[in-house]
């Protein structure tokens, strides 16, 4: 199954309490969402089978994890923005970006270090997340 990245805002929510729980029991899950959210358990694990439906999480023997990092979702979300809104092309984004922002000394020179630093080819994709394997 090919992961799908785009998260509503309440599973993002989710995402982002497993990110700094996680690995967690299932019923743990549920009271820090609880305490966090104020929701029931049943928005909780409706909100878990979501993240597990579209293979980002997995509950495995009643312990909840996230496939991917946070980092790794980012990045896939910012890339599907860009190809869905720009074409793709992310000079266009950052023109569209500084047309009405002003870019500062130190955000315009850590542009350029990333532009320099860019290898040939980055246009790797996500792998599956089959179990503990490492991404690569």
């Amino acid at each position: 199954m090919e992961p799908v990245f785009r998260l509503t805002n309440a599973e993002a929510r989710l995402a982002e309490l497993l990110w700094d729980k996680a690995p967690v029991a299932s019923m743990e899950m549920v009271r820090l969402a609880e305490q966090a959210f104020g929701w029931k358990k049943s928005t909780t694990f409706t909100n878990l089978k979501f993240l597990i439906g579209k293979g980002l999480a997995r509950n495995e023997n009643s312990c909840v994890t996230m496939l991917y990092t946070r980092d790794e979702i980012i990045a896939e979300q910012s890339c599907r923005y860009v190809d869905d809104t720009f074409g793709g092309s992310l000079p266009m984004f950052i023109a569209a970006y500084t047309s009405s922002r002003k870019l500062s000394p130190e955000q315009a020179a850590e542009l350029k270090r990333l532009i320099d630093e860019q290898p040939g080819d980055s246009d790797e994709a996500f792998d599956h997340r089959d179990g503990g394997d490492s991404h690569g």
